[in-house]
């Protein structure tokens, strides 16, 4: 069973950029004794305003630049002293029953390195936060009316809105991609858990709310970066686990599949999903000309 003081054996770390419209909620629901790291990625909103005034005692570090979520979280990770850390979007919602859940089933099964919850929706739908590995799910289809689990499973792959790390196992595998910079950083920290011989496990009867989509004000540029970054880290991930060539291959179907869509949607003026598409095709043809992520130029609007 789990310590009584479950906030002396974990860190609450979360990464903001520009989210003081969520950012306040979700810190409300961390106690003031819990060991709470804020890693900012240059928020230009009131995000850092609110952090000091709703935890003050926090630590935070202030990136100069957007480094991304899964480098933001690696500049937290790299100073956390306990045993676990929980790794919260900003846009989400949390309860003490739902992290102690997840720290009795860390007890429970010494095996795991990632625990996950199940996550709500706001309407209090399920949201999907458990999977098949990536190059698996084609096969399986849409998955629709998701339904939650009586009890743990072991899962190739949990939602990163909430995960807990077991800190010995995040260190043995070196926490974070720092290649990927938005996107899919979950997926791969969960496939090289498991290559490690940890278990990645959904924990049913932890059950937090994720609001989605409040990370950030969205705009123009916003989705240009977004949908760059969703092109170009699935093919990124491509490379690492399939090898080079199946990574272009992909990636110049990516570049002629949303090119054409772009053009379609011009065409019947439909300027949103021109720009998605746009987006996509842009961030596939940076891979296969060996742009790096990290360095990618954000689109002005």
């Amino acid at each position: 069973m789990a310590s009584k003081d479950i906030w002396s054996r974990l860190t609450v770390l979360t990464v903001t950029h520009n989210g003081g419209e969520v950012v306040g909620n979700m810190l409300k629901t961390i106690p003031a004794q819990a060991s709470l790291i804020v890693v900012d990625n240059a928020s230009t909103d009131d995000t850092l305003d609110i952090v000091r005034s709703l935890a003050p005692k926090a630590k935070l570090i202030c990136n100069e630049i957007g480094l991304g979520y899964g480098n933001g979280m690696n500049c937290g990770l790299q100073v956390v002293e306990t045993e676990f850390a929980l790794l919260v979007n900003p846009d989400s919602v949390l309860t003490e029953e739902a992290i102690t859940a997840l720290i009795e089933a860390a007890d429970r099964f010494p095996e795991g390195g990632l625990f996950g919850p199940t996550v709500l929706n706001p309407d209090g739908s399920i949201e999907l936060s458990h999977d098949v590995n990536m190059f698996a799910r084609s096969a399986l289809g849409k998955r629709v009316g998701e339904v939650s689990p009586e009890g743990p499973i072991s899962a190739d792959f949990v939602s990163g809105a909430v995960v807990l790390l077991r800190m010995a196992a995040g260190r043995e595998v070196g926490f974070f991609d720092p290649e990927i910079f938005l996107y899919y950083e979950d997926d791969d920290i969960c496939t090289r858990l498991r290559q490690a011989g940890h278990s990645v496990i959904l924990v049913p009867s932890a059950v937090i709310t994720h609001i989605g989509g409040g990370s950030v004000r969205p705009n123009q540029a916003y989705y240009w970066e977004k949908f760059w970054h969703i092109s170009w880290s699935r093919l990124y991930f491509e490379k690492k686990y399939h090898g080079t060539s199946s990574a272009r291959r992909l990636g110049w179907r990516y570049a002629l599949r949303y090119a054409l869509k772009a053009v379609g949607y011009m065409l019947v003026w439909n300027k949103t999903k021109a720009w998605r598409d746009a987006a996509r095709c842009a961030g596939a043809l940076g891979f296969l000309f060996g742009k790096r992520a990290s360095v990618m130029p954000v689109a002005t609007a």
